[in-house]
Formats: structure tokens, C-alpha cells, sequence
């Protein structure tokens, strides 16, 4: 697929994907999907970007729908509109890399499902992470489009951005995508980027911003002028915020003007129109925090979908008031890491350890989750700075650092999990078998029907200037609530114990591990009348998404464990005792 060279610009619309995941946690459900996509396919969008991203993730964890399904579902009803999904090179739509026979085999799926063109980007902009996916999908015969994760640091620059768009060219990328994630490309430098692309390259460029800032629809105009051929924008009731500018404005703007999209104003009205209904049937998930423009982006950097989820999950850690406190964080420890970029998963990387620095207080980098050493020890890719020695030496101590792909240390393993899935009775097609791989500790529960969907929240009434319970402490683990919820019922607030609650005790106790989170008992890898050493790993909780390894303070014995695998515990809970 080539896009046209005519002095037009091209339209690829984010609402159903990255506009969901920046205002409501990627929340929209499929059914909601289709009815706005039916309104979408006539329109004479360049693509609709409706797969990967988090929307994989949610649709198991939170939704309880098959994302494979709602891709085909989609396709049935996008006739006329390709269909695009982001994917994040070796990490395909988890969190971590994984080998290539995997890889492979998600691409060939995921078109053979319906998606028609690859956003492929690598956290880090290290390409060696984007080869094997980006020579897949063009052995699929799909439009590649090869990104270049946009950030502001001291050692990033226009120049070595436009050097990256020069191998992207090389390695056969039908377009180019200058990917704004946390909304920092200001109206200079979009020009000037845009402008060094095009003239090392013929390829079609696309520029994707957030409106986190404020900044991008003054950037959008300065990119039109340097000759983008695609802009991402959301239908405006998911626009702004930190979502992308809305499509309606875009359209209008350019019309009668040499780079006119095309597009009837007339038409959109009707999806803006569905789209509304969407927004107020989600408005108890929307977040003012999420919808208002915040200068301070600038310092701290992070994507608008991270910011809706951080505000989530600070409120499940009923840590909210602790916000500013991790926006301050942010970038001192992206600066500890080597200035990577902010997008999933390092943004995740990054804002979960400044959430760890701050919620445990004392000592930064007491705890530090398994992502940050494996991160530290190369095996994401390569830093784009230079990661201090202290800092190094404080997270990973004197193990060495890999300087190969990371994906080379990676044994194939899709025909063993597949044995290993099938054998526990997971497996009713192919595609499971790829769900059970990316997020094996909640696919099992998900593909044997025992997961139940959240509820969508009831809108927030305008509430008086008190203090209000915290929001309910809810975390779904093979379709049971474990935690304490607390739910309104008629003004008042009933309290809900789990059945892991009942069981584990609270405050102090000699010799007791006490958990610093919220979060599910993802492994136990001790045992009662273990001796262990200091240092030794007990237990690993998975909170923020990311994998929190409890230690051993002491030399001692392990004399009780009061946590099973899978359940959820709370800050403060005594998880087991060393004497």
C-alpha cells in the first residue's frame, strides 16, 4: 500500500485505540466499537488505528472480551478502512521481549485477522528490536510504517532522529511515523524533523501527538506547512486532553487550502454524534486529570495513556495524593536510566519505580522491581545515555550487561507453551495459544471463561468539598475479588473483606515481611523451615504491572507464609516471617 503523493493530508484516526487508552484507561468495550465503527468506514480515513497498544491487555484483564474476536469483528465492518494496530517491536503487546518464533507467529495473525498496517516502534528507538517484526509484516505483504519514538533530552536530536528515519527507509518501511507520546514536539522542531526526513526520504511521514501540553495543534500546523502526508487526530468527544487534536478541527481547517483531507465535515457529525453517546456511557471512568491540558509534561514526559492508568493506579494504592510527588520523580529516575524514551513498557518502567521511590519513602531505589534490573542489564535494548555507575552498581550490583539483541539470549518457545497450554485444556484455536504466551498469569483463568468483566462505573455526581472515601480497591485475579472493595450504597459505605484478607495479618510482628503495595502474589519461591540468607528472593508481587521482588532483610528461617499464589494483598500486610 503506497499513500498518495497529491498535496492532500491523509487522516489515520486514534478513537478507537490510543484516544480510549489516553481519557479511559482503555476501557471501550467491542460491542461500543462496532456501532462507531460502522458510522467510521465511509468517511475516507487513511486508517483507523483500532488494535494493540493496551487494548490487548485490558480486553483479558479488565473487559473480559477475546481481542483476537473483536479485531475479526472489526474487519467484517471496516470494508473500507484499513485497519492499524501499534505494535511495540519485540514486545509485541506485553511487557517484556520475546523470542522470534513468537514474534513471527503474532504477525501472521494478527493480519490474518484484519490488521492491514503495522505501526512497528521499540521503546528505546533501538532498531535491533524492531528487525525481526518489521521484516515479518512485509513478508505478509502489509503496509509497514516504522516509528521513531519522539523524546527531549540531552542526548537526543533532530539530526539522529532523521539519521533513524534513513535506516528505517533502508530497511523497506512503506511510511514513516514521528510518534509524540507524551506531547513535546513544539512547532520548530516539528518542522525541522519533518523537514530533514523528507529530504533523506521519499517515504510518507505521519505525526502523532498528544495534547497533553497544549502544543500540538500549533505543532500539527507547522508539520502541514513542512509537508506531513498523515496526521493522527481523535473524533473530538475523545479528543484534547491527553488524547490527540480532534479530527473535526483538522478536517476544517485544511479545507479549500491545497492540503484539504477530503473529508466531509457533514459526515463526521454523525460519528461525533455516536461518539458522545460512547463518552457518556464512560463518563464514571473519565478523569479530569486526564482531559486538562498540563504544562508540567514537559518536565516529567509521560504518554497520555500512562497518565490515565497512573491516576488509576495510584487510586487503587489509595496513594492519589502522591501524584506530584511521582511526576517529580519521573525524571530523575529516567535520567538515573539513560533518558529512554516514555513510552510503553518504559514508561511503565520508569513511573512504576518513581511511584516505588515514593510510596516507600526513605532510601530510593530500596525496591526495585525485576523490569528495572533486567532494563539495567541491557536486556531491553540499548539505553540511548549513558546509565551512571552508582546507579548501575545500586540496581544490578556487579552482574554484567548484554551488548547483543536481546531477543539472541531467547530460546524459541511457542511449541512448548502451546503443549504446555493444550495439556491444561486452554487451547479451543490458534490465537490462545499467543494470548496464553503474552500474559500467562492471567490467560489461563481468561481463555477458561472464569474471569468476570468490571463493572462500568455510574457517572460522578458533583460532589460537595469534603473528603469522600477513596475510590473501591479492586483487583480482579481469576475472576474473584480478593481485595477490599468499598462500594456506595445509598450515601453510606459498606466495606467488603476478601477471602485472602480474613487470613493475613496486619502491622508489626517479629520477623514479619510486610507488603509496600497493592498487588496480586504473583510466585512464592520459598517455603515454612527454609533457611535463607539476606538478599535471598521470597516472593514476587505483580503491582502497576510490573514484577515487585520481596527480599529477605536477614539470615534466618522462614517460620510462616500467610499468602497463597494469586492473592491480593495490601500495603501493610504481613506476607510471611524470617527469624
Amino acid at each position: 500500500m503506497r499513500i498518495s503523493r497529491s498535496g492532500k493530508v491523509s487522516i489515520t484516526d486514534t478513537t478507537l485505540r490510543d484516544a480510549h487508552q489516553s481519557l479511559i484507561a482503555t476501557r471501550m468495550r467491542t460491542e461500543d466499537m462496532l456501532t462507531l465503527a460502522r458510522k467510521i468506514d465511509g468517511i475516507g480515513f487513511f486508517s483507523v488505528e483500532a488494535w494493540g497498544g493496551a487494548t490487548f491487555d485490558s480486553s483479558i484483564r479488565y473487559l473480559i472480551e477475546d481481542p483476537w474476536e473483536r479485531l475479526r469483528m472489526l474487519k467484517e465492518v471496516l470494508k473500507q478502512t484499513p485497519i492499524q494496530m501499534l505494535l511495540r517491536g519485540q514486545n509485541l503487546v506485553g511487557y517484556r521481549h520475546y523470542p522470534d518464533d513468537v514474534v513471527d507467529r503474532f504477525v501472521d495473525l494478527a493480519h490474518k485477522n484484519g490488521v492491514d498496517i503495522f505501526r512497528v516502534f521499540d521503546a528505546l528507538n533501538d532498531i535491533r528490536n524492531m528487525t525481526r517484526a518489521m521484516k515479518r509484516v512485509k513478508e505478509t505483504g502489509a503496509h509497514l510504517q516504522g516509528t521513531i519514538c519522539y523524546t527531549t533530552s540531552p542526548v537526543h536530536s533532530n539530526e539522529k532522529f532523521a539519521a533513524m528515519a534513513e535506516e528505517l527507509h533502508s530497511l523497506e518501511c512503506d511510511s514513516i511515523c514521528i510518534k509524540d507520546m507524551a506531547g513535546l514536539i513544539m512547532p520548530d522542531a516539528a518542522y525541522d524533523l519533518i523537514s530533514r526526513i523528507k529530504e533523506k526520504t521519499d517515504l510518507p511521514v505521519d505525526l502523532h501527538c498528544h495534547c497533553t501540553s497544549g502544543i500540538a495543534p500549533m505543532s500539527y500546523q507547522a508539520a502541514i506547512e513542512a509537508g506531513v502526508d498523515i496526521l493522527d487526530t481523535a473524533m473530538s468527544p475523545f479528543a484534547m486532553g491527553t488524547s490527540q487534536p480532534p479530527t473535526e478541527s483538522v478536517v476544517a481547517a485544511l479545507q479549500g487550502t491545497p492540503r484539504d483531507t477530503g473529508i466531509d465535515l457533514r459526515a463526521l457529525r454523525d460519528v461525533r454524534d455516536e461518539c458522545m453517546k460512547i463518552r457518556e456511557k464512560y463518563a464514571g471512568i473519565l478523569d479530569p486529570i486526564s482531559e486538562r491540558v498540563d504544562s508540567d509534561v514537559l518536565l516529567y514526559q509521560l504518554p497520555g495513556g500512562m497518565i490515565s492508568n497512573l491516576v488509576s493506579q495510584l487510586k487503587e494504592q489509595d496513594a492519589l495524593d502522591k501524584l506530584n510527588a511521582v511526576f517529580e520523580e519521573i525524571p530523575r529516575v529516567r535520567r538515573d536510566l539513560g533518558y529512554p524514551p516514555l513510552v510503553t513498557p518504559t514508561s511503565q518502567i520508569v513511573g512504576t519505580q518513581a511511584v516505588f521511590n515514593v510510596l516507600l519513602g526513605g532510601e530510593r531505589y530500596r525496591n526495585v522491581t525485576n523490569e528495572v534490573r533486567d532494563y539495567v542489564r541491557g536486556l531491553y535494548g540499548k539505553p540511548p545515555g549513558d546509565i551512571p555507575d552508582d546507579i548501575r552498581k545500586l540496581i544490578i550490583g556487579d552482574e554484567p550487561v548484554i551488548t547483543v539483541r536481546p531477543a539472541d539470549l531467547l530460546e524459541p518457545v511457542y511449541e512448548k507453551m502451546k503443549a504446555q497450554a493444550m495439556a491444561e485444556g486452554l487451547i479451543k484455536k490458534e490465537e490462545d495459544v499467543l494470548t496464553y504466551i503474552l500474559y500467562p498469569a492471567i490467560a489461563p483463568s481468561f481463555l477458561k471463561g472464569e474471569r468476570k468483566p468490571e463493572d462500568i462505573p455510574a457517572k460522578k455526581a458533583a460532589a460537595p468539598e469534603i473528603p469522600v472515601m477513596p475510590h473501591a480497591m479492586e483487583v480482579e485475579v481469576d475472576g474473584e475479588v480478593f481485595s477490599v472493595r468499598i462500594i456506595s450504597v445509598g450515601g453510606s459505605s459498606v466495606v467488603q473483606a476478601s477471602p485472602a484478607q480474613d487470613k493475613i495479618p496486619r502491622g508489626d510482628m517479629p520477623g514479619g515481611i510486610k507488603a509496600h503495595m497493592q498487588g496480586m502474589v504473583l510466585k512464592i519461591l520459598t517455603s515454612r523451615g527454609a533457611q535463607v540468607k539476606k538478599g535471598d528472593l521470597l516472593l514476587v508481587l505483580e503491582a502497576m504491572k510490573m514484577e515487585n521482588p520481596i527480599h529477605s532483610p536477614v539470615d534466618g528461617r522462614v517460620t510462616d507464609i500467610f499468602v497463597d499464589t494469586g492473592d491480593t494483598v495490601q500495603s501493610g500486610d504481613v506476607l510471611l516471617v524470617v527469624k
